[in-house]
């Protein structure tokens, strides 16, 4: 690591300024303000506000009026117009698009240019909300790309580069001012202040960080400037990572969703079918004049196009997409919120999902006659050289316990038991229980064998051959790991764990979460058949892991969801949904929102398909106004994505 330099820090302090952190919580209602901003929506009330502008005029500048309908008629009709013809030419296919199109200009053809205007003007309307569910839905997942860090302060033989962040690397040291974005993940070397987190882990409050804190790049610095070592390049940062899920997640779309878009040319033939036939038909079969014939065909043109069918199912996904954005959860696409609101299992991987990952110790047993300080501080020293996870355990209790790490000498591994080293003249010996420890008796044996129904591990110390003592540890279950499970079960969903770990591990774990069904020892391919296996047994599974082992089993789930913080960059590609603050409590709360978008859905569809019915069967039973058919079909596609966009909130 470079050294720092003196006039570095002076330069720094110099540079201290007041920050006022972004508020996560701000923009996440729709408004207004924001719908107004969007270019369809202007285009749709600009021709709005013409219509009734000619509507006033035609009692008395009837030609004005004229001219002021077709101004409205091309600034409502133009976006819908041009995509229709380009499904037309492209995919030599009808969509709903031509068909209202065709239904304004037919109204107008017989002089009811209001009532075309008006339907132009609706129908822009219903787009332009639901064009503002899109552009809402991509702006909360992807928000985060606009705090991509381009450049960084990199450290370089005592002085300060400006360079891009591409070509940093692990090791480099970066000064980081107040109110700036971190540009890379890795530690605090030196410093503190408050980073505000929200864009990467959905935090709703800053969080105070200090010397060997970990930051994420995109985050925002507060008051302090932070000396930073890189840990990571762009590409494998969790930053980086995000941007790259971000891209996945625009292009799914739910099969419900390409279920309609298939229907809606078939049914489009049907209409357009439908009004030929009325047109040439029924003054032939029931003696209509054209007039009447040309008018009923209008109206139906209107009212059996599948507008409100068709946007009854993406404004509520992208409004589900978006708000569980915001809560730290990235969906994919549309198809895993349709995939989620059907789950009946939550399969939990154990390491790094229930629990945070990372052993700690639990007890500390000594000998008569051993000092529990000089112990752990001995076994501290010589287990310091080694990087195994239960050595760093013990490295870590004697630093919280404010030991010093003494020096270790003649440190040696011992195949198949542990690791020894003379420390102050004295032979420390720690590692697994076999018959090196030939200093126990039944009492010490009893209190292994309960450590171990405890589901710890174990580990004998022994000094100068002698018995001196146990060391327990464990992996320790996540904060609200127990919470989360509660909540699950309280949905009706069922909870399930499935480990590579032992059985009396796996056992305690599930106790203490309060997980129903454990399958514990699993090797990877046995994960994809106990997946298998409750997919068959109960429905759908959310399968929840963070390794490289847990990836075949996320992908044999119905739905897969990745840690994204402590999670494998291999468990993230294969995940469907990322978990980004690793908060495991909200799992159960992206099933009920993926539930509620499932049942507003439906709403919509029977919503939409009973308005169609009745205004079918109202124009050729009684007769429907041409006005009262713009009315009743636009409306109830405006209904339902305002139904879709209470998700939003």
């Amino acid at each position: 690591m470079q050294a720092i330099h003196q006039p570095l820090q002076t330069q720094a302090k110099a540079e201290q300024r007041s920050v006022h952190s972004p508020n996560p919580n701000r923009g996440r209602r729709p408004n207004f303000r924001a719908m107004l901003r969007n270019k369809e929506m202007q285009a749709a009330l600009g021709s709005g506000l013409l219509m009734l502008i000619a509507w006033g005029t035609s009692p008395y500048f009837n030609t004005l009026s004229v001219m002021l309908y077709i101004v409205s008629y091309a600034l409502g009709g133009w976006t819908k117009a041009k995509e229709g013809i380009e499904t037309l030419v492209k995919d030599r296919d009808l969509d709903v698009n031509l068909l209202m199109i065709a239904a304004s200009l037919g109204a107008a053809a017989i002089g009811y240019w209001n009532e075309g205007a008006m339907l132009i003007f609706i129908f822009a309307l219903s787009g332009a909300l639901e064009s503002y569910a899109t552009e809402r839905s991509h702006k909360d997942i992807s928000s985060l790309l606009a705090l991509k860090p381009e450049t960084a302060l990199r450290i370089e033989d005592g002085k300060m580069n400006l360079v891009a962040i591409d070509e940093l690397v692990p090791g480099d040291l970066l000064l980081v001012k107040p109110g700036e974005l971190i540009p890379a993940d890795g530690i605090v070397y030196r410093g503190s202040s408050f980073i505000n987190q929200a864009s990467i882990t959905g935090e709703s409050l800053p969080v105070d960080k200090a010397e060997g804190d970990e930051v994420y790049a995109g985050t925002v610095n507060g008051e302090g400037a932070l000396y930073v070592e890189v840990t990571k390049s762009a590409e494998g940062s969790l930053f980086g990572k995000i941007i790259k899920l971000v891209e996945e997640a625009q292009a799914e779309v739910p099969d419900s969703q390409r279920f309609i878009e298939r229907f809606e040319g078939i049914y489009a033939r049907i209409v357009v079918g439908g009004t030929v036939l009325v047109i040439a038909g029924t003054p032939l079969l029931f003696g209509w004049t054209w007039s009447e014939a040309f008018y009923k065909a209008m109206v139906f043109l209107v009212v059996a196009s599948p507008c409100a069918l068709v946007s009854s199912i993406m404004p509520v996904m992208l409004s589900a997409m978006s708000s569980s954005a915001r809560r730290g959860i990235l969906f994919k696409g549309g198809a895993h919120v349709e995939n989620m609101a059907q789950t009946r299992v939550v399969a939990f991987d154990k390491t790094g999902t229930l629990t945070m990952g990372t052993p700690q110790v639990t007890d500390i047993l000594t000998a008569a006659g051993i000092d529990r300080a000089k112990l752990l501080s001995a076994v501290a020293a010589i287990e310091n050289l080694s990087m195994h996870p239960l050595a760093r355990a013990i490295v870590d209790q004697a630093a919280r316990e404010g030991l010093a790490i003494q020096d270790a000498e003649q440190v040696q591994t011992l195949t198949g038991w542990g690791i020894e080293g003379n420390v102050h003249g004295v032979l420390w010996s720690i590692g697994k229980t076999n018959d090196m420890h030939s200093g126990t008796n039944s009492t010490w044996d009893a209190e292994h064998a309960r450590l171990e129904s405890e589901g710890k591990t174990v580990s004998v110390v022994m000094a100068d051959g002698e018995f001196a003592g146990l060391i327990a540890m464990r992996d320790t279950v996540r904060p609200q790991a127990a919470a989360a499970v509660k909540k699950l079960e309280d949905l009706g969903v069922k909870v399930a764990m499935l480990t590579g770990d032992r059985a009396k591990p796996a056992a305690v774990i599930a106790q203490e979460t309060g997980v129903s069904l454990v399958y514990a020892g699993l090797l990877p391919e046995d994960k994809v058949k106990q997946v298998q296996a409750l997919r068959k047994q109960y429905g759908q599974v959310l399968m929840v892991g963070d390794g490289v082992n847990d990836a075949p089993a996320l992908a044999a789930a119905t739905v897969g969801m990745g840690m994204g913080m402590s999670g494998s960059g291999t468990a993230l590609e294969v995940a469907d949904v990322v978990l980004m603050n690793d908060n495991i409590e909200e799992i159960a709360w992206a099933i009920g929102q993926a539930r509620r978008a499932q049942r507003t859905v439906k709403q919509n569809m029977f919503f939409a398909i009973t308005v169609i019915t009745a205004l079918v069967a109202g124009n050729f039973l009684q007769g429907v106004a041409l006005p009262l058919g713009v009315v009743g079909h636009e409306g109830s596609t405006i209904l339902v994505i305002l139904n879709g966009l209470r998700l939003l909130r």
